[in-house]
C-alpha cells in the first residue's frame, strides 16, 4: 500500500478563530479586520481577513500606518496562546478522517491517510469533504495530498493545483529558512528542478546538509515521520449501581469509592484537583450534580469526601440513584513533595474551611491580605482571593501601622503637633499622647490624586477616651486628617 500524507494549511488561522467568536457590524468577509501584536516596540498587524489584503495590508506593518490605508480597519488583540489551542481542537476534530493526526508548525496539520480514503470514497471525496466541512465552518484551509510530507506542505504553500508538480516549485516550499531560500535565488536557483540538475556535493558543501535532508524528504528518498498528538487525560470515573440506592450514606460510601480510583489517578498524572462535579443519574432519567471547588489543588480523598457531605445530605434522590459519576472538571499541576517536619506539622484545616465556606458563598469572597512593594500606607498591601493565593509572613515595616486603614477623614485643628483636643465622627477627643511625626513622600512616578497635597507628616496619637488613631499632617497645604485606628 502506497503511503499518502495530506497537509492542510490555515493562512489566517487567528483572524478567522476571533471572526468565528465574534459578530462584527458588517460580515466578517465584507470588513477589513486585523489582529494586532506588540513588536519592535509598535503595534504590528499579527494577521489580517481577505478584506483587509484588499486594502494592501499585509502582515508586519504598523498598526498607525495601517489605519492611514483603511481608516474603517476593525483590530483586536492577538492572543497566540488561544491559537495554539485552537489548532489543537482542530488537529482532534481531524481524527474523524484518520488516527495519525500531527501539528504543522503554528498554523498546519499533517495527516496520514495511507488506508483511509477509502472509507469515504476516495481520496479526492475525502479532501473535498474536509474543504467543505472547514469552509462551513469559517475557516480558510488549503489541502492537498502528496506520497511524503514535504511534497504535500509545498503543494498547500506553493502551488495553485492541489496535484501540482512540485519540481516546478519555488525553493521556499522545502522547508527552508530565509536565508538559505535568498542565497540560493542569488545564485540562480530558483526552483526545486534547478536544485536537483545540480550534483548533491556542491549543494552539500555550498549550503550545508539540510537542504539535501530537505530536499530528500520531499522527494521521497529519506523518510520523515509525523508525530500524532497525544490525548489529553480525562480525570473522570463512573459506577453503575446494580440496585438503586437513596440513602445519603450510601451515596457517600460510593463516592468515597470513586474518589479513590480518580485520586490514584491524579496521582500517577502528579496533578491535583480544584474542581470536582459528582453527578448523580437516577431512575427515572433525572440527574443531581454536586460541584465542590477547592481552595487548593488535592488529591486526598480522605480530605475530599467530608466536603461532599453537605451536598448529598441535601440531594433529591428521587425513586433511586442507579449511577454515580465523578469527574475532575479543573486540574492543575501538583507534584510530590518531600515530608519533613514542617510541613507534616502544617495544617490543612484552613483550606478544607476555605473550601466550605467557598462552596457557599463563592471562592472568590473569601480573600486575604498579602504585602505589597509601597512604603505608601494604603499601597502598601493587596486583595487577593485566598483559594488563589499563598499566605506570606514577610511583612516588613519600619513603624507600626494601624490594622483598621480607612480613607482620609479631615479634622478642625491647625499648627505642625497634633491638637490637644478635636473632634471626630461626632466624637470630642484629648491628646494623652502623640508619637511622631513619620514623614512619607508620595511616589512621584504614579499619579494619585490623594496624594496631591505633597508630604505628609503621620503620628501615633492616644487619646484619654481610649481610641489610639493615626493622624496625619499635610505641610505644604496645612490641614489635618485621621486615616487609621490601632487596636
Amino acid at each position: 500500500m502506497r503511503k499518502r500524507v495530506a497537509s492542510v494549511w490555515f493562512p489566517r488561522l487567528p483572524s478567522d478563530r476571533v471572526l468565528r467568536a465574534r459578530t462584527l457590524e458588517a460580515a466578517n468577509s465584507d470588513r477589513p479586520f486585523a489582529l494586532v501584536q506588540h513588536a519592535k516596540n509598535t503595534d504590528r498587524i499579527y494577521c489580517l481577513n481577505p478584506a483587509a489584503e484588499a486594502q494592501g495590508l499585509h502582515r508586519g506593518m504598523g498598526l498607525s500606518d495601517a489605519r492611514a490605508y483603511c481608516p474603517e480597519l476593525y483590530s483586536a488583540a492577538a492572543n497566540p496562546q488561544e491559537d495554539a489551542r485552537f489548532l489543537q481542537s482542530l488537529a482532534r476534530w481531524s481524527k474523524r478522517y484518520c488516527p495519525w493526526v500531527g501539528v504543522d508548525g503554528r498554523d498546519g496539520l499533517v495527516l496520514n491517510i495511507t488506508g483511509s480514503a477509502h472509507l469515504f470514497g476516495g481520496e479526492a471525496e475525502m479532501l473535498d469533504d474536509m474543504r467543505h466541512r472547514l469552509a462551513r465552518a469559517g475557516l480558510t484551509g488549503r489541502i492537498a495530498a502528496a506520497d511524503t510530507r514535504g511534497a504535500a506542505w509545498a503543494r498547500t504553500h506553493y502551488a495553485r493545483k492541489p496535484d501540482a508538480d512540485i519540481t516546478a516549485l519555488p525553493v521556499a516550499a522545502l522547508r527552508l529558512d530565509e536565508k538559505t531560500d535568498t542565497a540560493l535565488q542569488r545564485l540562480g536557483l530558483r526552483k526545486i528542478s534547478d536544485l536537483l540538475a545540480l550534483p548533491r556535493m556542491t549543494i552539500a558543501r555550498r549550503f550545508g546538509p539540510h537542504v539535501m535532508l530537505r530536499l530528500d524528504q520531499a522527494m521521497g528518498t529519506q523518510d520523515e515521520t509525523i508525530t500524532p498528538i497525544g490525548e489529553a487525560p480525562h480525570y473522570a470515573v463512573r459506577m453503575t449501581l446494580p440496585e438503586p440506592i437513596g440513602l445519603s450514606a450510601d451515596v457517600m460510601a460510593g463516592t468515597k469509592r470513586l474518589l479513590d480510583q480518580l485520586c490514584d489517578k491524579l496521582k500517577r498524572q502528579a496533578m491535583g484537583a480544584r474542581r470536582l462535579q459528582l453527578t448523580m443519574r437516577r431512575v427515572d432519567q433525572g440527574a443531581q450534580q454536586i460541584e465542590l471547588r477547592l481552595a487548593a489543588p488535592m488529591r486526598d480523598a480522605m480530605r475530599i469526601l467530608p466536603l461532599f457531605d453537605r451536598g448529598i445530605r441535601t440531594a433529591d434522590a428521587g425513586f433511586g440513584i442507579d449511577e454515580l459519576r465523578l469527574e475532575a472538571t479543573q486540574v492543575e499541576n501538583l507534584a510530590d513533595a518531600q515530608i519533613t517536619a514542617a510541613t507534616a506539622a502544617r495544617p490543612d484545616g484552613l483550606e478544607d474551611l476555605i473550601t466550605r465556606l467557598g462552596n457557599r458563598i463563592g471562592l472568590e469572597n473569601i480573600q486575604r491580605f498579602l504585602p505589597a512593594d509601597s512604603h505608601i500606607p494604603e499601597r502598601s498591601f493587596q486583595i487577593v482571593p485566598a483559594a488563589y493565593s499563598t499566605a506570606t509572613g514577610s511583612w516588613s515595616t519600619l513603624r507600626p501601622r494601624p490594622l483598621c486603614l480607612f480613607p482620609p477623614e479631615p479634622i478642625a485643628a491647625s499648627g505642625a503637633r497634633p491638637p490637644a483636643q478635636f473632634r471626630w465622627r461626632r466624637m470630642s477627643l484629648t491628646t494623652g499622647r502623640a508619637t511622631g511625626p513619620e514623614r512619607i513622600a508620595p511616589e512621584w512616578w504614579l499619579p494619585d490624586d490623594n496624594w496631591r497635597s505633597g508630604v505628609r507628616d503621620y503620628w501615633k496619637v492616644d487619646t484619654t477616651q481610649g481610641r489610639r488613631l493615626w493622624l496625619f499632617y499635610t505641610p505644604q497645604n496645612p490641614n489635618w486628617f485621621v486615616q487609621g485606628e490601632f487596636p
